[in-house]
């Protein structure tokens, strides 16, 4: 089992940051690919960002791409996802996810999820 903690959501206002965490603990974090998703109300859960285990390749949703940037430390066993110019359509709640392997975009490839965190951007 992994267990997967986010924080470091809010309420902030349109043109402004935040950067998000997820702690991971149980078993090892190693080898896993993360994701970020997210899911505003009445919509789908839809993919952010995902970062292989290396760090070294990222992936993200076309949409997001420049504003969004996914990152990891491995020996915190923590991934991050900052975002700037942030619009009221971010407005949603935030997950991590974490993949054996390769992280894809579909969330069927991952197999623990946190419970997200509340990202409010007003106008």
């Amino acid at each position: 089992q992994v267990q997967l903690v986010e924080s470091g959501g809010g309420l902030v206002q349109a043109g402004g940051s935040l950067r998000l965490s997820c702690a991971a603990s149980g078993r090892t974090f190693s080898g896993y690919g993360m994701g970020w998703f997210r899911q505003a109300p009445g919509k789908e859960r839809e993919f952010v960002a995902a970062i292989r285990w290396s760090g070294s390749i990222t992936y993200y949703a076309d949409s997001l791409k420049g504003r969004f940037t996914i990152s990891r430390d491995n020996a915190k066993n923590t991934v991050y996802l900052q975002m700037n110019s942030l619009k009221p359509e971010d407005t949603a709640v935030y997950y991590c996810a974490a993949a054996p392997g390769l992280p894809g975009l579909s969330i069927s490839q991952y197999d623990y999820w946190g419970r997200g965190t509340q990202v409010t951007v007003s106008s």
